[in-house]
């Protein structure tokens, strides 16, 4: 029996996220620099009889931006799938690729850029009161017609989800069709994008660092500037989809701290986050790209009342 923190988190990700059964297909898609972890997951997966199969992407091949004909055929028999690639703007539509697949063919468990530290620190906690509190921030928003996103760097948007589901990120796995992360923690949705105007002053896309700044007119980013959206912007090119709203989140896992690593920052406390891109089916738009852009200390009113101020929350 391993004993160590690390472990201890592959343990609870692979029976109380995952849920692994015996006879399943599960697919571990890792670099070198995971290794050590994807080596945990591996350990309580054959604990829990499922039948795993570990692909090495080596640098050689990186940046990769399409999945093989025999990387297909080992997503198209997988039954879950675990990815662990460290995070990199170019493999987007690789990314995106496996969420799909993981969505429509199996379930699929989206770690990028997880570390060591990140495993011991946010997949060993209390999931069902992280769960409890998380489903209280949906109730608190859900149907809201008039949502306003503010902070003292200068963020203000004003927007409806009125009518949009959400999703709760609570670290269940466990169920066909399902795509979560881990570290798990937050609720999310896709704004009605028509109402999606105003300013986002950002401190951090795509594990990009560095203050920037973008501008949306129904739904569509119109103006931008900062280092970072300047190279997803590059990144995206001439694809329109890519620069269309796709999700507005809110962070829910109290050991969450704002970092480089966006995996682990959006699910601070204070924090939300929106993403342009593909809506994973929570709103009309449809790409091969997703960026998350995060606003810290922020304060969100909705239905006329204060859910979080100046980063803390109120509920």
């Amino acid at each position: 029996m391993k004993a160590n923190k690390l472990y201890q988190a592959a343990e609870r990700a692979i029976f109380q996220s995952l849920k692994l059964r015996p006879g399943e297909n599960f697919l571990l898609v890792t670099d070198r620099q995971k290794m050590e972890i994807a080596e945990a997951l591996a350990f309580y997966a054959r604990k829990a009889g499922a039948e795993t199969t570990t692909y090495l992407m080596t640098e050689t091949l990186r940046p990769i931006t399409g999945p093989t004909k025999l990387f297909k055929l080992l997503t198209g028999k997988a039954t879950a799938i675990t990815y662990l690639l460290d995070a990199r703007i170019e493999e987007k539509p690789f990314r995106n690729f496996m969420v799909s697949q993981g969505r429509k063919l199996s379930r699929i468990c989206m770690m990028p850029g997880i570390t060591r530290d990140m495993m011991e620190r946010l997949v060993n906690i209390d999931f069902a009161k992280m769960n409890e509190f998380t489903n209280k921030v949906i109730r608190a928003m859900k149907d809201a017609d008039r949502v306003i996103i503010e902070n003292e760097a200068g963020t203000h948007i004003t927007f409806s989800v009125k009518g949009r589901h959400w999703d709760n990120d609570n670290g269940d796995i466990s169920k066909k069709g399902q795509h979560g992360n881990l570290p798990a923690g937050e609720a999310f949705t896709c704004p009605v994008e028509e109402t999606f105007t105003g300013k986002l002053v950002i401190s951090l896309i795509d594990d990009k660092l560095g203050r920037g700044e973008m501008e949306f007119k129904a739904g569509k980013l119109v103006r931008y500037k900062g280092k970072g959206i300047e190279a997803i912007v590059k990144n995206i090119g001439s694809d329109k989809t890519g620069f269309l709203i796709g999700e507005f989140g809110i962070g829910t896992n109290p050991g969450a701290r704002i970092c480089p690593n966006m995996l682990e920052a959006e699910k601070a406390f204070g924090t939300v986050h929106f993403a342009i891109g593909d809506s994973y089916g929570l709103g009309k738009n449809t790409s091969q790209h997703h960026y998350d852009a995060l606003i810290e200390k922020a304060t969100i009113i909705a239905k006329g009342k204060y859910i979080v101020k100046n980063g803390k929350y109120l509920i």
